[in-house]
């Protein structure tokens, strides 16, 4: 799979995308780097510690967050996106379901669309990432928990988005998916995903997984946001035995260590 200028060999290892919001209310790690110059410093220390590629966000998507304009969105990720390119040639990934918004990210130097609603809720997503050429990741998400039979059920959105992509022009090659830890799932749901990500990937698309601090891991542990590493670290790894090939990740350099020693005894 080609993103940006960097290719990546999703069949046999899995790479570390950082986090960087630009929000004030993250759920994590809101106002800590929504300057440029903050964003800059993270993003070389990410790098340093072994990030793969960046994923830019510009608006909460944690439980009771201020939904905020196109333009407010843009204002917060553009410089951002632009300063970045122009310093490091690592890809970028905007995280964005406003289909205005990637097409702006895009022309401003990102390499990938990370849609949370899987081109499900914004009907021109899909031709403005097809237009663009680049890849995309395509997030299970639903308004609200409720299913028929919850793992058969996910599957079936997920195929449907990967329809719309196709359906847009979008090129199979291009895709990721993530099965959406975290939305629209129950702590039992989230332990669950994790641990069929083969049955996810048995869709036949790299599968993205975004665990890391994540409420499921502060319900089962009695823990913080600020004290989940240890159980972002565990998703990560059992992630990899399942097949993820990306993991998204704010702890990178813990992170890349877990993963180069589970893929060396892996593959052993």
């Amino acid at each position: 799979m080609i993103i940006g200028n960097h290719e990546f060999d999703t069949g046999n290892r899995c790479y570390i995308v950082g986090i960087l919001n630009l929000t004030p209310d993250s759920f994590s790690d809101g106002g800590k780097w929504n300057t440029s110059d903050a964003a800059l410093r993270h993003v070389e220390d990410m790098i340093a510690d072994g990030a793969d590629m960046i994923d830019i966000g510009g608006e909460s998507s944690r439980p009771g967050h201020t939904a905020i304009t196109a333009r407010q969105e843009m204002d917060r990720i553009l410089p951002v996106i632009e300063a970045l390119r122009g310093h490091f040639g690592i890809p970028l990934s905007i995280d964005t379901c406003k289909s205005g918004v990637a097409d702006a990210a895009l022309r401003a130097g990102a390499d990938l669309v990370n849609d949370i609603w899987g081109l499900r809720k914004d009907p021109e997503m899909g031709s403005v990432i097809a237009r663009a050429g680049v890849a995309c990741c395509l997030m299970h998400n639903r308004g609200q928990i409720g299913y028929t039979d919850f793992l058969p059920d996910m599957l079936s959105d997920l195929r449907e988005s990967a329809d719309i992509a196709l359906k847009a022009g979008i090129a199979a090659d291009k895709l990721i998916i993530d099965p959406g830890i975290g939305f629209a799932k129950s702590r039992g749901m989230d332990l669950e995903v994790i641990n069929r990500l083969d049955a996810i990937r048995g869709l036949g698309y790299p599968v993205m997984l975004g665990a890391s601090r994540k409420s499921f891991i502060g319900k089962t542990l009695g823990l913080p946001e600020t004290e989940r590493v240890e159980g972002s670290l565990a998703a990560a790894i059992v992630g990899i035995m399942r097949g993820c090939s990306f993991v998204r990740v704010h702890d990178v350099r813990a992170t890349k260590r877990a993963v180069m020693m589970a893929e060396a005894i892996i593959k052993t």
